[in-house]
């Protein structure tokens, strides 16, 4: 593989756990939990590429619409993720950060995530960006909010306003753009992950539940990213 073309910024949508728990006549939880196995060969192959950064889709603020169980189930899960995981993680160099509204969790999985995102703070290899009870709409709002305060404060003028102090009031201010955006199970929609920063991303749309999602797979989708022309909307 071209180094040179691989992605900075990898962001993902894990989509199809539940499909693939009803194939195999399992409940969703054991679908997640196959989720979870999945992922672990995914973050440490983005860590040894040296891919700058990884952003997972893990919990958004419509799930909590899903049942009282699977909720429980995926709450369970997070904190079992944190603490099975976060050695390893920190042994890595993997920066964790957290993307969405940590005060809206129970208090056992915010703590969870403060704690992960204060140990691993110094880190300086990939940034794992996971998305927990994040809306893409909602992180626009919470920016616009954040520079009115500044405005409002005296901290900036309105018209100092421009692309570069957006992107920097969102989770992933300080990163770069997605570049490659992946989403599992054949669906083809954004379900509002990153909207600012998918604007110029390359898609890909593998029909591959996410539980079977390989490293042959993820090599694949990275093949096809470094063989497709980005132009920016310029032309050569």
């Amino acid at each position: 593989m071209n180094e040179q073309k691989l992605p900075r910024h990898v962001a993902i949508i894990m989509d199809g756990n539940g499909r693939w728990a009803k194939q195999h006549m399992l409940k969703v939880a054991m679908g997640h939990r196959a989720g979870v196995e999945a992922l672990r060969s995914i973050i440490r192959e983005s860590s040894d590429l040296g891919i700058e950064a990884l952003s997972l889709f893990a919990f958004s603020t419509e799930n909590w619409r899903r049942s009282e169980t699977e909720v429980a189930a995926l709450m369970q899960l997070l904190l079992e993720y944190f603490s099975s995981e976060i050695d390893e993680l920190d042994e890595n160099n993997v920066r964790i950060r957290i993307l969405g509204e940590k005060e809206g969790l129970p208090s056992p999985q915010r703590e969870a995530l403060y704690r992960a995102e204060e140990r691993t703070k110094d880190n300086t290899g990939l940034n794992l960006c996971i998305a927990i009870n994040y809306g893409g709409r909602q992180e626009l709002v919470r920016a616009a909010r954040i520079l009115a305060e500044k405005v409002r404060a005296g901290e900036m003028a309105p018209e100092d306003i421009d692309e570069q102090a957006l992107s920097d009031c969102l989770y992933t201010g300080g990163l770069p753009d997605v570049d490659l955006l992946i989403r599992t199970s054949g669906e083809m929609r954004l379900s509002g992950f990153l909207l600012y920063q998918c604007a110029y991303a390359e898609f890909e749309f593998p029909e591959t539940l996410w539980p079977d999602f390989t490293l042959e797979d993820y090599h694949r989708a990275l093949e096809v990213f470094a063989s497709r022309d980005r132009r920016f909307g310029g032309r050569k």
